[in-house]
């Protein structure tokens, strides 16, 4: 399963070396919503390099994989990520342009007012 998620770089760790020859580098961005989240990236073997030129703070764009495994009768998930891109503010890939303007005007007002959505939208 691939994915993608924007969000600003938050935190960078260093390169973890095991044993077997593994090694992983972890990093955390934070969803830019209405409730912002931290969220884990592992890069593995030789992608840990790839998050080098990104400093804390980047808009970035990160493509990656869910991977689930089992050890010893428990679970782990992991987001394994294999692309990283810049979206900082000003690059074409930050701010999408509208079809035609139709599609503009139809976007910048919306249909019902704001007031109308519910208190309970929350899924708990």
């Amino acid at each position: 399963m691939s994915l993608e998620l924007n969000g600003k770089l938050k935190v960078l760790f260093d390169v973890q070396s095991f044993p077997s020859g593994f090694t992983k580098r972890e990093f955390v961005i934070t969803t830019e919503e209405q409730y912002p989240q931290d969220v884990k990236f592992e890069l593995v073997k030789d992608k840990t390099s790839m998050i080098d030129k990104y400093k804390v703070g980047d808009q970035l764009k990160v493509s990656f994989n869910v991977r689930g495994n089992e050890y010893q009768g428990k679970y782990f998930v992991s987001l394994n990520a294999w692309r990283i891109e810049n979206i900082g503010a000003g690059t074409a890939q930050s701010i999408p342009a509208p079809l035609d303007p139709m599609a503009a005007h139809q976007m910048a007002a919306p249909s019902a007012p704001i007031d109308d959505i519910g208190e309970d939208d929350l899924p708990f």
